[in-house]
Formats: C-alpha cells, sequence, structure tokens
C-alpha cells in the first residue's frame, strides 16, 4: 500500500521559515511528478508549488520567490523550504504525488498524504 506522510509543519512568526517533508512508503515501481497543495480555514484547496521527476519546480505567484520545492528521489520524499512567512500562509499542507505502482501502470495514480498544519502568528 503507497503511503505519503508529511512532516515538519508547526507554529511561527511572521518572517519565519518552516521546512515540511513529505516520504513515500509501500510498493511502487517510480514517482513522476509530486508537489504541495494547502488548504486554510474557510477556503478551498489550493496549489503551492510542483516538481518535475527530473527536478524542475514551479510556484504559485503567491509564494514565488518565498518558497522553494525539492525532492530526494533516493529517499522519495519532497521538501518544501518556507521561507518570509506570512499569516496568509497559515494552512494545512498537503504532500501530491503521481505513482506508478508497476512498470505497466503507464497512467500512474495521484496519492495525497493527510497533511500537516502550519500556522504563521505572533
Amino acid at each position: 500500500q503507497v503511503q505519503l506522510v508529511e512532516s515538519g509543519g508547526g507554529l511561527v512568526q511572521p518572517g519565519g521559515s518552516l521546512r515540511l517533508s513529505c516520504a513515500a512508503s509501500g510498493r511502487f515501481f517510480s514517482i513522476n511528478a509530486m508537489g504541495w497543495y494547502r488548504q486554510a480555514p474557510g477556503k478551498e484547496r489550493e496549489w503551492v508549488a510542483g516538481i518535475t521527476s527530473g527536478g524542475r519546480g514551479n510556484y504559485a505567484d503567491s509564494v514565488k520567490g518565498r518558497f522553494t520545492i525539492s525532492r530526494d528521489n533516493a529517499k522519495n520524499t519532497v521538501f518544501l523550504q518556507m521561507n518570509s512567512l506570512k499569516p496568509g500562509d497559515t494552512a494545512v499542507y498537503y504532500c501530491n504525488a503521481k505513482i506508478h505502482r508497476s512498470v505497466v501502470d503507464i497512467n500512474g495514480m495521484d496519492y495525497w498524504g493527510k497533511g500537516t498544519l502550519v500556522t504563521v502568528s505572533s
């Protein structure tokens, strides 16, 4: 069974930094794109950042220049370095990955973690 488990959330003051991690475990063939989404209280889930299997990252305008996404393919892990945090970044952050369970699983399947809470407050 494939699982994504996030870690690294917590309470941080405005202007501070946090680093989120998300590790994939279980039996699978490969991981394609990985990414981070977030959902603030009373709002819909929104895309934050994504990274291709080759390591190319993309960002939502709201976090560009402050957040950096990276991945360690050997450890099946994706990271989100968050700097210059603002109260508006407060949300539950979810990891997402397109995972191919076998060599014949051409389309792959989207998997989600359960989320980690980030609270930015003084």
